[in-house]
């Protein structure tokens, strides 16, 4: 399956669960860990159990199975780890704390100032 195909499925399958605020982040260059990041929030901790684990079993069917799963237990925050693509389903309080979205989303640092003299080397 090609990377855009899982993507799809996963954010199909976000939407057949009516999982809330699905946001994909497109993280290649940003880290080496996936390509694609997409949250999304669930209703209750049952909710976010429940979608989830579809999303794994679906990636599952398509012959895509996660390299793991985390979170799924306690309901709050889940992880589904398909290596190209990353669903992270949380509780909205817990997404607003985390704010995943202005963390992948952020420019990365740059600083235009010089590089630091050590005091030996004015001297």
């Amino acid at each position: 399956m090609q990377l855009e195909q899982l993507k799809d499925l996963v954010v199909e399958t976000l939407n057949d669960m009516k999982a809330r605020d699905i946001v994909i982040m497109d993280v290649r260059g940003k880290t080496a860990v996936t390509d694609y990041m997409i949250v999304a929030s669930g209703t209750s901790d049952r909710h976010v159990k429940a979608v989830a684990e579809t999303v794994a079993y679906r990636a599952k069917e398509a012959g895509e199975p996660p390299l793991g799963t985390e979170g799924v237990a306690e309901g709050e925050w889940a992880l589904v780890d398909l290596n190209g693509v990353v669903l992270h389903v949380m509780l909205p309080k817990v997404r607003d704390f985390y704010n995943l979205e202005r963390l992948w989303s952020a420019p990365a640092l740059v600083s235009d100032a010089p590089p630091l003299q050590s005091a030996a080397a004015g001297r």
